[in-house]
Parts: C-alpha cells; sequence; structure tokens
C-alpha cells in the first residue's frame, strides 16, 4: 500500500442510511435505535475493501462517513461544506432504500444534487421496482429527474465501478445488476465502527450468513431482490466477522438471513460460534429468523442454544391455512407449531413471531379470534404485527399494478403498519382499527403476566423477557410506530420535515416537543412500573419454576379435538385430516 502521507486527493463518501416520516411529517429517529442495518454494514465493508485496495488510485484516499439516519441526525450544510472543501470531490450513496424510505431518500438527494454532488442510491425499492415493473413504475423516474443514479442488485464487487465513475463525475443513470447476483464467500464482510454500533440499543450488530430464499410467498420481496437461489458465507467468513467486532467489544449479532435454518452451512456455523464462545470465550449472543419446520432439522436448535442463541423470530405469519395458502405460503403447518414453539421453549430461548393481518379471510371477529387461540394455545412470547402490504417487489403488487387495482400513491406508508390498498371484508378504517387493537389484545395485562409465567416455568431470564415486552407492549399506543422502528428518546427537529410541508416555528415546535416527550416517558415509567409489578407476582409464587398451561402441554396425536388452532377454520381440519392420512401411511409402511 502506498504511504497514505503521499495521497493528493481525499475522495469523500458518505453512506447514508435513511429513515423515513411519521404521520405528521417528521424523520423517525431516536437516541438508540432498536435494529443495527445490515444494509449499511454490508456497504460499508465492501466500500472499506475499495478504500484499502485504492481503487480511485495510488494518488487518492477514500474518506468513509456513515449515517444511519435512524440514530443519527443528517447534518447537510456540515456534509457540504466538508464536500466543498474537496471541490465536490465524493459521492452520496444512500444504501438500502426501502420503499417507505425512498421518499425521504430523495429528499435527502435535493440538496446535494444541487451542489452538484454526485448521488447514488440502491436498495430494495430500486432493485424490487426494476425486477417486477417497467423501470419507470412507484416513482423511479424522480431519481431520473434529480440526477440520482439508481443501483439495483449488490455491490459485492461491483462499488469498484461506482466508485469510479463518480470520481470522474460520470455516474450512469442504471446499474442493473439484477441478474448477475454475487457469491458471497471470501468477499468483503458486513463491519460496522464500533462509534456507529453504540447509537443501536444493546450495543448490538447485524450480518447476512446467507442471500436469497427458495421459498415463494406472494408478500415477500426478498425472492425478487435476492433471488431464490440461496448463496452463503463459510464458517470462516463468520468467524470474521465475530473475531472483528470483538476487537472493538461487540459481541451481540442479529443475523439477518430471511430463513437461516435454510442455510445448507448452519450446522458448520454453529459449531464455530460454538468454538467462539466455549474455547475463545466470546460471549456470542445471537438472534436468528427461521421457518416453522426448523425444529425437524436434527440438533438445530439444540445447536443454535450453544452458539448463543437468545431469540429466534419465526414466520408464523398466520394461524389459518386458507389464508396462508393465499399467500403462497405453503410451507406453514399449523399442525407443527406448537411442536416448534415448545421446542425453543425447552431451550430457554424467547420466541417471536411475525403475524401478518389483512389476508382475504380476514375480518376483525376472525383476528380477536386467532389471537384468543394464540393466547390459549401457542406457547409463543413476542407477536409483532403486520399489515399485509403489497410492496413493491412483490408478485402482491405486481398483480394489483398489473389489474390497475387503486393503491396508496404515497410510499412513505408502506412501512406495513398503514393500509395501502382496500381489503374485500373491512373497510379501511376497520382495518386500520383491528391492527391497533391487536397489540392491545394480545399485550393486556393478564396476557403479559401469563407470558412472564410461562417464562418462569421454562427457564428463560425474566429480564431478559421483561425487556423485548415492553418495547412490543407500549411502543404502538405511546409513539404511534411499529416496535421494530423504535428505540430510546424519539429525537425531532424543525429542520427535518418532509419536503413541500411547511417548516414550524421553533416556538412552536420546542415546546410541543418537549411537551410530548414529558407526557410519553411519564406513560413509560408507568408501564414499567406495571410491568415489574407483574414480575414480582411471578417471582412471588412459590411454584412458578413448574408454571403449565394448556400451551405449555407437551404435543400428543390425539389433540386434534381439544385445541381451537386446530378446529376453527375449514383449513384447519383438512390439515389436520392431511397430518392423520400421513401418519397412518407411515404407520402402515413401517408395519
Amino acid at each position: 500500500m502506498a504511504d497514505p502521507k503521499q495521497a493528493k486527493r481525499r475522495f469523500q463518501l458518505i453512506l447514508i442510511k435513511p429513515s423515513h416520516y411519521d404521520d405528521d411529517g417528521y424523520v423517525i429517529r431516536w437516541w438508540r435505535a432498536m435494529i443495527p442495518s445490515n444494509s449499511l454494514a454490508a456497504v460499508y465493508g465492501i466500500a472499506a475493501d475499495c478504500a484499502e485496495r485504492r481503487v480511485l488510485g495510488e494518488d487518492v484516499d477514500i474518506d468513509i462517513t456513515i449515517i444511519d439516519e435512524t440514530n443519527t441526525r443528517v447534518k447537510t450544510k456540515s456534509l457540504l461544506k466538508t464536500l466543498r472543501q474537496n471541490d465536490n470531490f465524493g459521492m452520496v450513496a444512500l444504501v438500502g432504500v426501502q420503499s417507505n424510505q425512498y421518499p425521504r431518500a430523495l429528499d435527502i438527494a435535493r440538496p446535494f444534487r444541487d451542489a452538484g454532488v454526485p448521488v447514488a442510491m440502491g436498495g430494495f425499492h430500486i432493485s424490487g421496482c426494476l425486477a417486477m415493473l417497467d423501470g419507470k413504475a412507484i416513482e423511479l423516474d424522480a431519481c431520473r429527474e434529480l440526477g440520482v443514479a439508481m443501483f439495483a442488485g449488490e455491490a459485492e464487487g461491483r462499488l469498484d465501478q461506482v466508485l469510479i465513475d463518480a470520481a470522474a463525475n460520470k455516474l450512469q443513470p442504471v446499474y442493473n445488476f439484477m441478474n448477475d447476483l454475487p457469491g458471497l464467500n471470501e468477499t468483503p464482510v458486513p463491519i460496522l465502527p464500533k462509534v456507529n454500533v453504540k447509537r443501536t440499543l444493546g450495543l448490538s450488530t447485524s450480518f447476512d450468513a446467507g442471500r436469497g430464499c427458495p421459498y415463494q410467498c406472494s408478500f415477500c420481496t426478498i425472492i425478487n431482490v435476492q433471488g431464490r437461489k440461496s448463496r452463503f458465507r463459510s464458517a470462516d467468513d463468520i468467524e470474521e466477522i465475530v473475531r472483528l467486532n470483538w476487537e472493538q467489544g461487540i459481541s451481540k449479532f442479529f443475523i439477518t438471513d430471511d430463513n437461516f435454518a435454510r442455510n445448507r452451512h448452519w450446522e458448520a456455523i454453529f459449531d464455530r460460534l460454538i468454538l467462539l464462545r466455549e474455547r475463545d470465550g466470546i460471549p456470542i449472543g445471537l438472534m436468528i429468523q427461521v421457518d416453522t419446520l426448523c425444529h425437524k432439522i436434527e440438533n438445530f436448535i439444540e445447536k443454535a442454544k450453544r452458539a448463543g442463541m437468545t431469540r429466534v423470530f419465526i414466520g408464523l405469519e398466520n394461524v389459518n391455512p386458507d389464508n396462508l395458502a393465499s399467500a403462497k405460503k405453503r410451507q406453514n403447518k399449523i399442525t407443527e407449531y406448537r411442536k416448534m414453539l415448545l421446542a425453543w421453549k425447552d431451550q430457554g430461548i424467547i420466541t417471536m413471531a411475525g403475524y401478518i393481518l389483512g389476508f382475504p379471510a380476514d375480518t376483525p371477529e376472525s383476528i380477536r379470534r386467532d389471537i384468543e387461540i394464540i393466547q390459549e394455545e401457542l406457547p409463543l412470547d413476542i407477536i409483532e404485527f403486520f399489515l399485509l402490504t403489497p410492496l413493491p417487489g412483490s408478485e402482491d403488487h405486481q398483480k394489483l399494478w398489473n389489474q390497475g387495482i387503486a393503491m396508496e400513491p404515497d410510499l412513505n406508508i408502506y412501512d406495513l403498519e398503514h393500509v395501502c390498498t382496500a381489503h374485500e371484508k373491512m373497510s379501511n378504517e376497520e382495518f386500520k382499527a383491528i391492527y391497533e387493537e391487536a397489540w392491545s389484545l394480545y399485550y393486556s395485562k393478564e396476557h403479559t403476566l401469563t407470558l412472564l409465567r410461562r417464562a418462569a416455568g421454562s427457564g428463560v431470564p425474566l429480564f431478559r423477557l421483561l425487556k423485548v415486552l415492553f418495547t412490543f407492549k407500549t411502543t404502538v399506543p405511546l409513539e404511534r410506530v411499529h416496535p421494530l422502528q423504535s428505540g430510546v428518546l424519539r429525537l425531532k427537529h424543525p429542520d427535518e420535515r418532509r419536503h413541500g410541508l411547511p417548516r414550524e416555528h421553533p416556538v412552536v415546535f420546542w415546546p410541543r416537543y418537549v411537551g410530548e416527550t414529558v407526557v410519553k416517558h411519564g406513560r413509560i415509567l408507568r408501564a414499567i412500573i406495571d410491568l415489574l409489578l407483574l414480575a414480582r407476582t411471578v417471582k412471588r409464587d412459590p411454584n412458578s419454576a413448574h408454571y403449565t398451561d394448556k400451551a405449555m402441554t407437551a404435543v400428543t396425536d390425539d389433540e386434534d379435538s381439544s385445541f381451537d388452532l386446530l378446529t376453527q377454520t375449514r383449513g384447519a381440519q383438512q390439515a389436520v385430516a392431511h397430518t392423520k392420512k400421513v401418519r397412518e401411511l407411515v404407520s402402515a409402511v413401517n408395519g
């Protein structure tokens, strides 16, 4: 490598992961955000490798600035000043832009383009629209009008050329690599400096061990952006990620694979993580995402526990097989739900599930019924409710688009918590109302106590569950955003209002913001006290370690008629009948 002192020019690469706007038009930003951005970590790792290899020439250094807007304010004037000091020799890269973040990304881009700074944008919105639509649909022309280069696909092996073009002020309008997705083995690994990771809750970071998914869920964008052929990192790559992070004191990770259970290297990765924990003493803590059949993989759950698993996210999606079939989620078998959840419970791991409201068969009454069934019959800790949303890049969206069916034009609300298209059986008002009611129904005081009792009875540390319960119980009613978009202490600034909306006078803005914050934190304190009182009730119960209920009972072959989960819908009855038939055939074959 050339001596840095000999470098004549410094290219300013500014990586920004945009947030999106709340219902009042203000950027959603926190003092400490909930979820670290894997997209930002992945692109930074690639960019750092480009800088190390000096892809712009031996006489050019690349300075990289990292901004995750969910926890860091984008100080446009300061960034423009730095760029001017370097003769605008640089580029702003808007990273991992989802559909609901696209309007904010455009607003961030405007002042930089006005100043003549090259800007590029990538992420699921652009990639999904170019993969599924006509290349201009869903406001992609806004990028063209601003002169923002669109990047579709993944940046491994491709960022070099983008940087070279930006340095020459010759960015192409579109870089489309959707038909040429790269392998991941031995590519630069996702990494973020600790100064950025510290702005997340719990000092945690993220990485992907694989990309792509073989399933065909119609509401999913991943299969059309990352492909249906899975690609994986090796166990050596995962060890490198862990060691690089441990060198800066970070050992908590969210593995962002849509379904880690289908990673064909899962066992080698778990074995390596187990070695790092048990031999090298690295206190690894993990959260992964899996499907509902992961318990059928021999040793998967046991090794997950030894590898450091504390939480698992499961794509449960629904308890009505008719709804699952309508979304091509046929891999979910409700007859396996209890077995799978109990297997995780046996290891003392917190179970979290995504649950989608708004499938064709849903009504407010059926949703209330299904939530009650889940509460009574499934040993599930945390539910994350989402509205079925035709996300650009999904098959659902493509079908509605091709059929000319009306969808919400404002991309900012494609965040899985706003109604974006009409439902057959519910008005928009009913749809939104039952979504908000679902949170209060599931996280009622009575069921929260049940969840804590189940934790005590299955070996889940109460305080660990309490922290998660607090977030999912309080965020929607207090902050009016989904818990996955939440954090600690909501931050706002009058300059961060959506383009086209009036800027409020500071004399009006700041007193209201302070007042809102004080009131919210009074309610937060009350919620914390309530949860601590419930936990004390459980701790004082001498029989808490032996707690059981219907959901916690072992699965038997003759429970089909005693569980509403298996009897309340036509699809459930058919699923049970199919399971019995298979069982009888296997029994006949085995003699």
